[in-house]
């Protein structure tokens, strides 16, 4: 990328979100609500466009199960942050508030309107769920002065979240081919005397330059380390011979996420460790075959764990097989057993089988998928076989 190449945009079109926010009372109304709260995070920026942080000061949109418009609830000091967002363009109503004045009162004075026979009408305390990642700090509150317990939104928000649509595949897509990019130049930074963090470090530049806005995680687990599915750096050397984990992603205008794990080797891997990858590659294959609309999402993590097990490398399958990507990296649907959740066109997902041997090395092949009308398209390429990098 160069400074000179055009800047995506940072949110989508001001009809996309007024779709959402349609969309978002119907289902609060199916869900028998009266309104829908929801604080800053994924779900303000998936509904709004907006990217507002809060925490002490509630700043929240009111979704009224009626479809009138939602209005949004935000400290005056704050209002520049909704500048880029498409609150003004929607139209929306805007409660601006100062220090002295009980935010959550206001919130409790637009929900007693959102009635719609049910929850507030004849008197009684109206129906409300709030976004789940909204502090306590305001939950508690909001119950005391709508004068009922707060109920969870998930059912609401996952619904809304978990089927994209063709523009959030689409920047899945980018995102993707962003990462891949990344990976396509491991062998400038793996390599035997070099630390771990000096890899990382040059990869969390190259994530940047390759397109992302900035690095969301980053692991480099070379050796042992590759056996700690959540190891992140560290100051271990990169020597001859060792298997090397990179699990790295980020975000990419307007917002969406890529995550991808591939596993390289320095040098030639002896035959056992061959051939243990390519039986962890057969499973991840297993479940990307088995992925279509109407299977469900344990039976994906079923079609990996299986095809694992049958050479004995149950037990060295410790973690799901994947995990639903977005505005956030992990999101519904998550593809684990007890989940049955049936695939949909429109959902998608990681597929992520490893093996880990405590002590010796581990190893990971992670991809995202889109389920389509007829099984699922690939949101990134990688190749059939183990990264092997010059061992010097």
């Amino acid at each position: 990328m160069t400074d000179s190449a055009p800047q995506p945009a940072t949110r989508f079109a001001a009809a996309t979100y007024a779709d959402r926010l349609a969309r978002a009372a119907r289902l609060t109304a199916d869900a028998g609500l009266d309104a829908l709260v929801v604080g800053t995070g994924p779900d303000l920026q998936y509904l709004t466009g907006s990217r507002a942080h809060s925490f002490e000061r509630l700043t929240a949109i009111v979704i009224p199960a009626s479809g009138a418009p939602a209005t949004v609830v935000v400290p005056r000091l704050e209002l520049a942050s909704l500048r880029d967002s498409a609150i003004a363009e929607l139209g929306l109503p805007v409660l601006d508030w100062v220090d002295g004045v009980d935010p959550h009162a206001l919130v409790a004075d637009v929900v007693s309107g959102a009635g719609k026979g049910g929850g507030a009408a004849g008197g009684a305390a109206p129906a409300v769920a709030v976004d789940p990642a909204l502090p306590a700090l305001h939950v508690v509150p909001l119950a005391d002065r709508t004068g009922a317990p707060a109920r969870l939104a998930t059912p609401v928000l996952r619904e809304l979240r978990m089927i994209k649509d063709a523009e959030e595949v689409d920047a899945l897509r980018r995102a993707g081919a962003a990462i891949d990019r990344v990976h396509a130049r491991m062998g400038e930074w793996l390599q035997a005397g070099r630390t771990e963090r000096q890899a990382a470090d040059d990869i969390a530049a190259a994530i940047v330059e390759e397109g992302h806005t900035a690095p969301e995680f980053i692991i480099v687990g070379s050796g042992p380390h590759g056996a700690d599915p959540h190891h992140e750096v560290s100051d271990r050397v990169l020597a001859e011979g060792d298997m090397v984990v990179i699990d790295i992603g980020g975000p990419v205008e307007p917002g969406y996420n890529s995550d991808s794990t591939r596993t390289y080797c320095i040098g030639e891997p002896d035959p056992e460790t061959a051939r243990r990858y390519a039986l962890l590659e057969a499973a991840q294959e297993a479940a990307r075959r088995h992925v279509r609309p109407g299977v469900t999402a344990e039976s994906v993590d079923a079609a990996a764990r299986d095809a694992l097990a049958r050479h004995g490398f149950a037990d060295a399958f410790v973690h799901r097989t994947g995990h639903g990507i977005g505005l956030s990296v992990h999101e519904e649907p998550y593809i684990v057993a007890g989940n049955d959740e049936p695939l949909r066109p429109g959902m998608a997902f990681s597929i992520e089988p490893g093996i880990y041997f405590p002590g010796e090395w581990g190893a990971r092949i992670e991809d995202i998928v889109v389920v389509t009308d007829d099984g699922c398209e690939p949101l990134n390429t990688r190749p059939r076989a183990l990264g092997i990098l010059p061992a010097g």
